[in-house]
C-alpha cells in the first residue's frame, strides 16, 4: 500500500533530518531521486522550485508534494504527518518539562550532526548541477548561460541574504531563460524531463484551496478576539503565510504573535535550541510555543499551533501544483524553468556556505569530517541516515 510506504519512508526521514530545510532537501533529493527513483532529477528540482517561489516551510511543502505524487492525498497527509510529528512531539514535550535537560547548542553530538548536513547539502549541491546547469551541453552556449545563472544566484546571496533576493534572483533567472534558453525536450530516454508526473489535483480544486487561503489570512485576525485558540491560530497562521523558505526567519513572526501575550519572552528563548536540536522542520518550534502558552491545555495549545504554522504553506502548495504543472507543458515555460532551475542550483550553493558551512565548520577538525562524510556519501555510497549518524557519534567524542 502506497500511503503506508509513504508513511514509514518519511518516519525515517523525520526521525533523522537535522540540519534544516536545505539539508532536508539534500536528504529528500538522496531518498526519492537517486535511491527510489520516485522522481526525476528534472521533476524534483520543479518541485523545489515551486516551494521556493511560496510562503510556508520548503522542506515540508517538497515533502508533502511527494507523498501526494506518490499516494495521492492520502500520501500527502501521511507524509506530513511522519516527518512533521517526531519533530513536534519533541518540542512539545520540552515545552513540558525537558528544559531541565539543561543548554544543548555546546554539544558534541550536535556539532556532528551539522557537519553531517554540509556534507548532504554538498552531495545534493553537486548532483544537481550536473544534472540542471552542466548536463550534456555544458560546453555550449545554453551551458554557460545556465552555469552562470547558478553562479551568479550563488554570488548574489552570499552578500545580500533574505528572501526577497531569493525570490528576485529566481524570477531574474526565469526570465533570462525564456528570454535565451531552448526549450527542454520533453523526453530524454524513457524520463519525462521538466514537467511533474500527473498531479492528483484539479485546477478547480486548486483555486479553491488558494482562495481558502485568502479568506483565512483575512478573516483569522478579526477571529482572534473571540478566544485563545483562535488567536494562536491566527499568530501562527499569519506567520506561516508570510515567510519564504522557512527555517530561522519564522522566529521573529511567531515571537510577535506570543509574546507577550502567550508567554514571556524568556519562555520563548527557552525553546530556541531545542529547536536546532531535533530533527524535522524547525517550524515545529510553534509547536513547543503552542504547548508553553498558558491560556489553554498544553495538547491543544500545541495541536492548534502545528496545524496553524503549516496549514498556509500546504494550501498554496497543493493549490498552485496544478497550475504549476501545466506551465511545465509549455514550450516557452519549459525555458523559463531551464532557468529557474540553474537559479535554484545557486540558491543551494549559496545556502551550502551561509548558513550550513559557516555554522558547522569552525576548525580544522570539523572540515576534516565533512569531507570524510562527503567521501562515504559520493564514493563508499554510504546511506545518508548512517553518515548522520556516524557524525553524530564522531562528534560526540572527538568536538
Amino acid at each position: 500500500m502506497r500511503v503506508l510506504e509513504v508513511f514509514t519512508v518519511f518516519l525515517r526521514l523525520g526521525l533523522t533530518s537535522f540540519g534544516g530545510p536545505v539539508a532536508h532537501l539534500g536528504f529528500f533529493r538522496s531518498e526519492f531521486v537517486e535511491r527510489r527513483r520516485w522522481l526525476t532529477e528534472a521533476a524534483y528540482a520543479d518541485v523545489v522550485a515551486l516551494a521556493q517561489f511560496l510562503p510556508g516551510p520548503a522542506s515540508s511543502q517538497v515533502g508533502l508534494t511527494v507523498g501526494l505524487l506518490r499516494g495521492g492525498w492520502g500520501g500527502a497527509l501521511a507524509a506530513w504527518l511522519a516527518f512533521t510529528g517526531p519533530s513536534a512531539l519533541l518540542m512539545a514535550a520540552f515545552a513540558l518539562g525537558l528544559a531541565r535537560v539543561g543548554d544543548v547548542s555546546g554539544a558534541g553530538w550536535l556539532a556532528g550532526l551539522k557537519v553531517a548536513a554540509v556534507a548532504v547539502v554538498a552531495q545534493a549541491v553537486a548532483g544537481m548541477w550536473g544534472s540542471l546547469v552542466a548536463g550534456p551541453d555544458a560546453g555550449s552556449a545554453s551551458g554557460r548561460l545556465r552555469a552562470a545563472l547558478a553562479l551568479g544566484v550563488a554570488a548574489l546571496l552570499v552578500v545580500v541574504p533574505g528572501p526577497l533576493a531569493q525570490v528576485g534572483a529566481l524570477l531574474a533567472c526565469a526570465l533570462a531563460g525564456w528570454r535565451w534558453l531552448p526549450a527542454a525536450p520533453r523526453m530524454v530516454g524513457a524520463q519525462t524531463v521538466g514537467a511533474l508526473p500527473p498531479v492528483p489535483v484539479s485546477r478547480r480544486t486548486g483555486a479553491a484551496l488558494l482562495g481558502l487561503f485568502g479568506a483565512l489570512l483575512v478573516l483569522l485576525p478579526a477571529l482572534s478576539s473571540r478566544g485563545p485558540g483562535w488567536g494562536i491560530v491566527d499568530a501562527t497562521f499569519r506567520a506561516g503565510a508570510l515567510v519564504f523558505g522557512g527555517g530561522h526567519v519564522v522566529l521573529p513572526l511567531l515571537e510577535a504573535g506570543f509574546v507577550p501575550h502567550f508567554l514571556p519572552h524568556e519562555t520563548f528563548v527557552a525553546g530556541y535550541g531545542a529547536a536546532n536540536a531535533v530533527p524535522g522542520p524547525l517550524f515545529t518550534f510553534a509547536s513547543y510555543l503552542g504547548a508553553a502558552q498558558h491560556t489553554l491545555p498544553a495538547g491543544v495549545g500545541a495541536l492548534l499551533a502545528t496545524l496553524g504554522v503549516f496549514l498556509p504553506g500546504a494550501l498554496l502548495m497543493l493549490g498552485a501544483l496544478p497550475f504549476w504543472a501545466g506551465l511545465a507543458s509549455n514550450p516557452a515555460a519549459r525555458s523559463a524553468m531551464a532557468g529557474l532551475n540553474a537559479g535554484v542550483v545557486g540558491l543551494l550553493l549559496a545556502a551550502l556556505y551561509s548558513p550550513v558551512f559557516t555554522s558547522a565548520v569552525t576548525s580544522g577538525l570539523h572540515l576534516a569530517l565533512a569531507l570524510l562524510a562527503y567521501a562515504a556519501l559520493t564514493a563508499a555510497r554510504v546511506p545518508a541516515w548512517a553518515v548522520v549518524a556516524g557524525c553524530a557519534l564522531v562528534g560526540q567524542v572527538l568536538l
